[in-house]
Parts: C-alpha cells; structure tokens; sequence
C-alpha cells in the first residue's frame, strides 16, 4: 500500500505538531468502500505495530534529534522507509484503526524547516519564452517583432542548454505550511508566485555525478517560491546583479506541502502537472517535463559548489504563467490555490504584513 507523509497538529493554537503517514483512501482504509478520504496514522501510534515485524524507525546519530519528524526519518531514509513500506503492506487494518480523518487536523508544512533550500532559476522553457515575449532582452530585442521575439528565445533556450543551471540559496525560516496566510511586505510593490516541484534530499551530495543523482532523491513535495520582483535588482548597486536575499526570503515567502511523497511512489516526476489560480482564475499550468536542466542535473550541479544534507529542498524552476505576464501581483485579499497531483494542494490566503 502506498502513502504519503506530512506533519500535523490538532486543531486548535498551541497544539504540538507531530509526524504521521497519511493512508490514501478506500477499501484498505475502512470497511466502507465508499469512503475515499485520506487519513493520519501518527508515527508515535506504528510503533508497536513496527515491533511485532521487528522493526523500527531509525534516529539520528550523533546528531541534533528532531523527534518523531519528517526530518528525523530522513537521516537514514532508506532504512526507515523500508520499514515503513513493509508495515503498510503488513498491517493496512490495524493502521486504519489507528487513523484520524485528515479534516479534524491542522495540516502543517511536512518539513519545517528544511535543513537549507536551493531554487533553480529560469528553468522552464514556456517561462523563459514568455518572459522574452513579454519583456525582451535589450538591446538585443528592440525593434523585434513577437515573432521575431519567439525565435529569439528558442535560440537563447538552445545556448542555456549548453550551459548550466543557475542557482540560489533560499532560507528555511521562509517556509509557511499549505494553508497558513501569506504576509506581502509593507516594501515589497510586485510580490508574484512560482509554483514548482520540490526535491527533498534523502543522503548528503558533495560533487554526485547525474548519472547517480537521482539515488540521492528521497522524494518530493510542492513549493511555491514567492518573490519580490521589485526587489531583485537595487538600483543603488546597478552592477551588481541580482539580489536574492531581499527578493526571496521574507517570512512566508515558501509554503511547501502539504505532502511529501516517496520518491518510489513517483517514478516520473516529470509527469506532474503544476495548476496556480489566483482567486479562482488560472494563472499556471504546465508540467514538469518542461524543465530545461532535468533534476540530476540540477543536483550535480549544486553539488559540484555546495555540500547537499538530508532534509535540504531544492525547487526546480516555474513554468509560464507568474503575475510578471498577467502585470498582476499578490495583494491583501487573494488566495492562491495550487496542485500538483499527488502532492496534493495549497490553498494561500494574502494578507497584508502585521
């Protein structure tokens, strides 16, 4: 039987969050086959039901212990997620027992936070042609027509693939679960939204090849990396690039979740398609084949510069279809609704900061 993990808490402030598989409804679940709905097992509750096959989830060592969390089963998550396979397949009944209904909970972000965060940027090829079609690249675009413009990008496509990825660094204390409000900075003027794909890191990566990159993947989860589009260039620094500090890491600036899924449960990622509405009007929707550098890629990349840990996210690019195209930004008022299959869905409500 297949799952699912995510953090959870009870209803209510002040609840302590804990750990729980989450059982994907039907028959397996309860007697009625009617009922679809998914549910909870917390970890603490599979533990004896672990010792009977004589199992048990692995802690870290040596290190700092993040208790019954989605980052403490990461620290050895092959073994832990063997465990948690065969248990599923051992004792589908007796774990329904032990469930709640996913709707009498507070559905937090699975891992909070993550150990680091890394985005991938311009890495779709409907978002990189857009943005040429809509903005240019001067001088090298005046003048052009849009169909000019088009071919424009696809050659630029071409030359990026030559290349490779650009990364930046993201930090963990942005992370807000998939129902939390979402803050717009009193500065911030173009606050937009990037819906992607989550990579979760299952071992730590220092200089991977791709070829064996994706062994280090323990799974995925969906992100929306908010961003400040006012604020990635400064023009007291015009030289000096890009500013992603200010750009993409004020509080709320993540929500991630509300599911992780096993990486052997996807087999082909790319098969997700990414839906953001905003107030009910479709904004994005492209899948996840579109990327221009694959995920090994990107992890080969980032590895060759950086030491990648268990429990790190890296999100892989946005296809087309962010508030810079539509010329509209997230304001006080609107909720952003996003998806991506199984990962599940995001519903985001925008406030103005406190």
């Amino acid at each position: 039987m297949q799952f699912k993990l995510g953090t959870f808490s009870a209803a209510g402030a002040g609840a302590a969050p804990f750990a729980g598989l989450v059982l994907e409804g039907g028959v397996a679940l309860t007697a009625d086959a009617s009922n679809t709905a998914e549910r909870v097992v917390p970890l603490a509750a599979v533990q004896p039901l672990l010792g009977l096959l004589n199992l048990k989830l692995s802690k870290p060592a040596g290190r700092v212990d993040h208790g019954e969390s989605l980052l403490s089963l990461l620290s050895d998550w092959d073994s832990n997620f063997q465990a948690l396979a065969i248990l599923c397949e051992s004792f589908p009944s007796e774990l329904a027992q032990r469930s709640v209904a996913i709707d009498e909970l507070h559905t937090r972000a699975p891992i909070d936070p993550p150990r680091q965060v890394f985005c991938t940027i311009a890495n779709y090829r409907s978002h990189i042609v857009e943005t040429i079609l809509d903005a240019g690249v001067p001088p090298h675009t005046d003048g052009m027509d849009a169909a000019a413009r088009r071919r424009y990008a696809e050659r630029n496509i071409e030359d990026r693939l030559r290349g490779t990825p650009y990364a930046c660094f993201k930090l963990p204390s942005t992370v807000i679960g998939p129902t939390d409000s979402l803050q717009i900075p009193r500065h911030a003027q173009r606050v937009d939204w990037e819906l992607e794909l989550g990579v979760v890191m299952g071992k730590p990566a220092r200089r991977v090849s791709r070829s064996d990159a994706m062994s280090y993947v323990a799974g995925y989860v969906l992100v929306n990396d908010i961003t400040a589009r006012d604020q990635v260039r400064r023009a007291d620094v015009p030289n000096m690039g890009t500013d992603w500090l200010q750009a993409k890491n004020a509080p709320g600036f993540l929500p991630l979740g509300p599911y992780f899924v096993p990486a052997a449960f996807l087999p082909d990622p790319y098969s997700l398609r990414l839906t953001l509405s905003l107030n009910d009007r479709l904004m994005q929707d492209g899948i996840v084949s579109d990327m221009l550098f694959d995920i090994a890629t990107q992890i080969e990349y980032i590895s060759q510069h950086a030491q990648l840990l268990q429990g790190d996210v890296i999100c892989t690019g946005t296809p087309a279809g962010c508030g810079t195209h539509y010329e509209r930004y997230l304001q006080a008022g609107d909720v952003i609704h996003a998806s991506a299959g199984k990962l599940g869905t995001q519903h985001t409500p925008c406030i103005g900061e406190l």
